[in-house]
């Protein structure tokens, strides 16, 4: 069925198998990618084993490097899909920084859009025990939490402009940067440097529309993407939006390398989808790191308590960051008037859809690159 979608006239390629896999009612997955059995068209990626030490793996949180499989996509040179390499328990800390830490002032997220400063301080404070608290029911009053779509860190991007700049810049996570330049050195970008991220924030009716990620200065460094919570179809692209895209699921702790090639491929996420456990929660995150973490280790131990609302909101849910160097080393910003680092009101278009958004108006617009028409309830 998807294939004979691609052959059809009218709409281009990327947006006919967007819309069949993005339908609630498709069943027939049997043309998506699963990297827990490779095959086809899927081989083994090789890894640089020698460029991350066993103690900086585990201070990372994974792995050794020598235990991770990697592979690749024929027809995408550049493209790395890496199986959870996480440590048993080590996804939790990434999954309360996401919902916890990072969504904290200074940085940057959708409800700062349309919401006073003194409503988004403290996010987590303001959702926990509604979270903790919530049922089945889908009539439920959502938390703060809930109604976050994105973050972003380090230098933050301008929706008006399509651009970072040099004055709207916050520190990025040192525990964040850690992981990313250990993943990326095992893939052999040594000397990667994490100076942006966006989070995003799916539920099962959310999807992420068809883009590329080409605001960055730097395309020679690669794009880093981390999943955790529940699983979702992705689709990887060409250059053009009428070459087919290929399907593939994406589970919780799987990592995503798009360089070279693939770097500035289209791509998007039709679906979110339950883990194929069948499950509330993936086994991957049933379990607590280790109490005897290395010294010099970035993951930190969750409390009972704030592990019970991060679980509560996986439930439902999905969260992926994505990674990038935007300079290379040595290079600078382009100057140039622009808006003193003031967060800008996208412009007439949406980033997260929602399944019921057809009878709300449109949300505030949330735009990244060439995100496009995904449309979403009003958040506030």
């Amino acid at each position: 069925m998807a294939a004979a979608l691609t052959r059809e006239g009218g709409e281009d390629a990327f947006r006919r198998l967007f819309r069949f896999y993005r339908q609630r009612d498709a069943s027939d997955l049997r043309g998506v990618v699963d990297f827990s059995a490779p095959g086809g068209q899927v081989f083994r990626s090789q890894l640089s084993i020698s460029s991350v030490s066993d103690q900086d793996a585990y201070r990372a949180g994974l792995q050794p490097i020598s235990q991770w499989k990697a592979y690749g996509l024929s027809g995408y040179p550049g493209f790395i899909f890496i199986p959870n390499p996480f440590l048993p328990g080590c996804q939790r800390h990434w999954v309360k920084q996401c919902l916890k830490l990072y969504p904290e002032k200074p940085n940057v997220c959708n409800l700062d859009l349309h919401m006073a400063p003194e409503k988004t301080t403290d996010l987590w404070g303001q959702s926990k025990e509604q979270l903790r608290r919530k049922g089945s029911s889908k009539w439920e009053p959502r938390s703060l939490l809930e109604k976050l779509r994105w973050v972003t860190l380090g230098y933050h991007y301008n929706w008006e402009t399509k651009k970072y700049s040099e004055n709207h810049h916050t520190p990025f996570p040192s525990d964040l940067a850690f992981l990313s330049e250990q993943v990326a050195a095992a893939c052999g970008f040594r000397g990667f440097q994490a100076q942006a991220g966006i989070l995003n924030y799916y539920h099962f009716d959310s999807s992420l529309g068809i883009h590329v990620d080409e605001s960055e200065l730097d395309h020679s460094r690669p794009l880093l993407s981390f999943s955790f919570g529940q699983s979702s179809i992705f689709l990887l692209g060409g250059l053009k939006r009428e070459e087919a895209p290929t399907a593939m699921f994406m589970h919780s702790g799987d990592i995503m390398v798009m360089s070279g090639f693939s770097r500035l491929l289209y791509h998007a996420v039709p679906r979110i989808l339950p883990n194929p456990e069948g499950t509330a929660l993936p086994s991957c995150l049933d379990q607590a790191p280790s109490s005897d973490l290395p010294v010099g280790s970035v993951v930190e131990h969750s409390s009972d308590e704030d592990w019970q609302v991060c679980a509560k909101y996986l439930q439902s849910s999905r969260i992926n960051m994505t990674i990038r160097q935007v300079l290379a080393e040595g290079q600078k910003f382009p100057e140039e008037s622009g808006t003193n680092g003031k967060v800008q009101t996208p412009p007439e278009d949406t980033y997260h859809e929602n399944s019921k958004a057809k009878r709300h108006k449109p949300n505030t617009i949330e735009k990244i690159d060439d995100r496009e028409e995904i449309k979403g309830k009003k958040d506030a």
